[in-house]
C-alpha cells in the first residue's frame, strides 16, 4: 500500500497528539489504471469483459467496470473478467475499467474496448461442433498460448470459450484459432479445453482437453508435479497412474484431491516407493454416474506439499 511521511508538524496536527511513529497521512496516491482490457460479444446479448491482473504493490482490492460511463460491475481483485448480460443485439457498446484501492482511491479510467453484438437468431438452439483438436505450450512459468481448431455451426460461431478445471478463463473471437494466457503460477499443470459458442448462446461439448505444465520460475530448481497423471473408473473402484517427479529423494505421500477438496494421502510402505510409474487403486461406494475430478500432489523432501497434477474428470461405474 502506497503511503506518505507526514512532516513533525502535520503529524501533529492530524492526530491531536504527541509525536507517534503509528501517525501517517491519508493515503490518496490512486492506482494506476487496468492493462491489457478487451471486449468480446459471447452473443447476441452478451459481451465477455477482461483486464490483466493489477501488480501485487499496486494496493489494488477490487476493480468497477463502466459502460458509456455507466458502472455495470464492481469486482474484488481476484476477479479480472465479468459476462455483461442483457445487451441488444446489432449495437455497439464502449466498456472501460477503473482499479480501487483499500482507502477508495480511484484509478484512471482504461482506454475505452468497443465491441458490436452479433445478430441474434431466432428459434436457434442447435449447438456448434466442438473443437476437434486442441495444443498448447508453455511460454514462461506463467503463461500460455492454446489453440484449437475451428469448430461450425447452422447460423455461425461467435465466440470459442476456454476452460480450465470446469471454469471458463477466456473468451475469444469466432475467427480466433488460439490466444496468450497469462497470470498463471509457475510449475503448475493446467488442463483446458475448448467450447464454441453461437449467436443464441448455445455452447458446443468440450473439446479435446490439452495439458500444459508451466516451468519453474527462476531459482526454484526442477518442477514438482506429479507427471502423466491417469485416472480411470472401473466396476466399483479408481485406478490413479502418475509419474513421480524427480526430487532428489524417494517420494512415499501424495495427497489426493476429488472435486477441489483434500481426501486422502496415498502412502507407499519401504521397499514399495515407486521411483518412476506408480499406481494406486481406489474402492468407491459413491453410485454410479457421480463425477469425479481427481489431482494429486507430492509431499516434497522439505515437508511441503509440491504442484499439483493434472486434473482429471471421471465418471464413476457400478
Amino acid at each position: 500500500m502506497r503511503r506518505t511521511t507526514p512532516t513533525l508538524a502535520l503529524c501533529l496536527a492530524l492526530c491531536g497528539l504527541a509525536v507517534s511513529a503509528g501517525c501517517t497521512a491519508a493515503d490518496t496516491d490512486p492506482p494506476p489504471a487496468p492493462t491489457g482490457l478487451t471486449a468480446q460479444a459471447g452473443s447476441a446479448t452478451t459481451v465477455h469483459v477482461m483486464w490483466e491482473a493489477a501488480a501485487a504493490g499496486d494496493g489494488v482490492t477490487g476493480y468497477q467496470v463502466f459502460q458509456a460511463g455507466r458502472l455495470v460491475r464492481e469486482l474484488p481483485a481476484e476477479k479480472t473478467m465479468t459476462d455483461v448480460t442483457g445487451l441488444t443485439p446489432q449495437t455497439g457498446y464502449a466498456f472501460a475499467v477503473r482499479a480501487e484501492d483499500a482507502a477508495g482511491n480511484l484509478s484512471p479510467e482504461t482506454v475505452a474496448a468497443q465491441v458490436t453484438t452479433p445478430a441474434a437468431k431466432a428459434e436457434d438452439r442447435a449447438a456448434p461442433t466442438a473443437p476437434a483438436a486442441t495444443t498448447g505450450r508453455a511460454t514462461g512459468p506463467r503463461a500460455a498460448r492454446v489453440s484449437w481448431s475451428m469448430a461450425t455451426d447452422d447460423t455461425g460461431v461467435t465466440a470459442y470459450d476456454v476452460y480450465q478445471g470446469g471454469v471458463r478463463i477466456h473468451t475469444a473471437g469466432p475467427g480466433e484459432s488460439g490466444t496468450a494466457l497469462t497470470g498463471l503460477q509457475p510449475d503448475t499443470v493446467y488442463t483446458f479445453t475448448v467450447r464454441a459458442r453461437d449467436g443464441a448462446d448455445n455452447s458446443s461439448p468440450d473439446g479435446p482437453a490439452v495439458d500444459v505444465t508451466t516451468p519453474p520460475a527462476s531459482g526454484e530448481g526442477p518442477g514438482t508435479a506429479p507427471a502423466d497423471f491417469t485416472a480411470v473408473a472401473s466396476t466399483g473402484a479408481v485406478t490413479l497412474t502418475w509419474t513421480a517427479p524427480d526430487t532428489g529423494r524417494e517420494t512415499s505421500e501424495y495427497q489426493l484431491y476429488v472435486n477441489e477438496q483434500p481426501t486422502t494421502v496415498i502412502q507407499f510402505g519401504a521397499g514399495a516407493i515407486p521411483s518412476g510409474k506408480a499406481e494406486h487403486r481406489l474402492t468407491v461406494t459413491e453410485p454410479a454416474g457421480t463425477v469425479w475430478a481427481v489431482k494429486l500432489r507430492a509431499r516434497l523432501p522439505d515437508g511441503n506439499w509440491g504442484a499439483f497434477s493434472a486434473e482429471r474428470r471421471i465418471v464413476l461405474v457400478a
